[in-house]
């Protein structure tokens, strides 16, 4: 039944130097001659932005193996997002589609907004990972984040908004008995009304025992070239695991992203 539905679907403060940024009633903004929404995600990890109150927004990641993952996320209240996400292997290609064994959920709540001095502050829950699921370990090939803290602070540097984020999560997908805490760090720029790009390094210290399989030690570093086709569609194309952190790949992975935002 759950994947009948699944398919209908498809730490420490971060200081930075003072510099203006766009602000607007305490919470994040961007320019407005640039996208109005807050980037929530990177490539894999959170930021502390959110979805305005009364609005969703449908994502549609494609990656390797004919991968399809659909997320729909809303946004209940102007701290308060949650969404649902739900995706498998060969749904792209011949033969029979591999669907994650669940559906996957996400809670995100902003305890402090950013203001001048301090960077704006979120914590919240993902379960959803990325890449193929790992039955015998119970895991997706990139962990979830989990349980997860995260601070954003957004600048204009040259009249170019640059958004810098830091963050630790504790993931649920520890079978593989490497549970510690990890942290990432990573940064947004929207250099023109159209282009942007964002980085994101993640230290994976909870993904570096089970080596024969896994993580090698290098921690995850992506990267992604956005396209904001208006301010209601958004495509990026991802450069995954730059640093080759698995033992079975020899190149980076790629991946798509198309996000589409409305408001209710």
């Amino acid at each position: 039944m759950i994947k009948k539905i699944g398919k209908l679907i498809m730490l420490s403060l971060l200081a930075l130097s003072s510099s203006s940024f766009a602000q607007e009633k305490g919470e994040v903004t961007r320019v407005v001659r640039f996208s109005p929404l807050q980037p929530r995600i990177l490539v894999d990890c959170p930021t502390a932005g959110l979805l305005p109150r009364g609005s969703f927004d449908f994502n549609l990641r494609i990656y390797g193996n004919g991968g399809v993952l659909t997320t729909i996320d809303i946004g209940l209240m102007r701290r308060f997002m949650i969404g649902m996400s739900f995706g498998g292997e060969n749904i792209i290609g011949d033969g029979d589609a591999d669907w994650n064994p669940r559906i996957e959920f996400l809670a995100k709540y902003r305890l402090i907004n950013e203001s001048y001095a301090l960077p704006a502050l979120v914590i919240g829950f993902d379960s959803q990972g990325t890449g193929s699921f790992d039955d015998s370990l119970d895991r997706y090939v990139y962990k979830s984040k989990g349980f997860y803290a995260v601070m954003s602070k957004n600048y204009l540097m040259a009249e170019v908004p640059v958004g810098f984020h830091f963050g630790a999560n504790y993931s649920l997908e520890n079978d593989d008995d490497d549970k510690d805490i990890s942290l990432f760090f990573g940064a947004d720029i929207q250099a023109t009304e159209n282009l942007g790009v964002v980085a994101e390094y993640d230290l994976a210290t909870n993904d570096d025992e089970f080596k024969e399989r896994y993580g090698q030690g290098y921690g995850y570093l992506n990267a992604g070239v956005q396209w904001f086709f208006s301010n209601k569609l958004q495509l990026t194309f991802h450069f995954k695991n730059i640093l080759l952190n698995r033992e079975d790949i020899s190149s980076w992975g790629r991946e798509f992203r198309i996000t589409y935002f409305e408001m209710f």
